[in-house]
């Protein structure tokens, strides 16, 4: 209730002119485009592929509308949150963090793109 009650509040906040439903929608597929991203970066196993991925995940969420640009919002900052708690080095979550944002303001992901990484991702 709570996470419905925060999504239809969002919306508002927002100003999504489409209904909630949609704003609803747009979340829970930009989740799964974040988490798809998520999953190519730990198959692909990619030596400094770290940044294409969150840039990948935030880009392609972002794409859906707002909700899901909130839902890369929200995933990657709580990502960010837990990784420096666990002790990954403030630069790296800055860095990690410009990656981000640079994919949800719709800029190219592939501007992070490491050399030699397979055209599958």
């Amino acid at each position: 209730m709570k996470l419905l009650t925060s999504l239809l509040l969002c919306s508002l906040i927002l100003g999504v002119s489409s209904s909630w439903l949609s704003f609803v929608k747009e979340a829970y597929q930009g989740a799964g485009d974040m988490w798809r991203a998520y999953s190519d970066m730990r198959e692909a196993n990619w030596k400094n592929s770290d940044k294409y991925f969150h840039a990948r995940g935030n880009y392609d969420a972002a794409q859906r509308g707002p909700g899901g640009a909130w839902a890369a919002e929200v995933i990657s900052d709580a990502r960010e949150s837990l990784q420096s708690f666990f002790g990954s080095g403030h630069e790296d979550t800055m860095a990690d963090q410009e990656a981000n944002r640079h994919g949800r303001s719709g800029k190219d992901p592939n501007h992070y793109r490491p050399a030699g990484l397979p055209d599958k991702y």
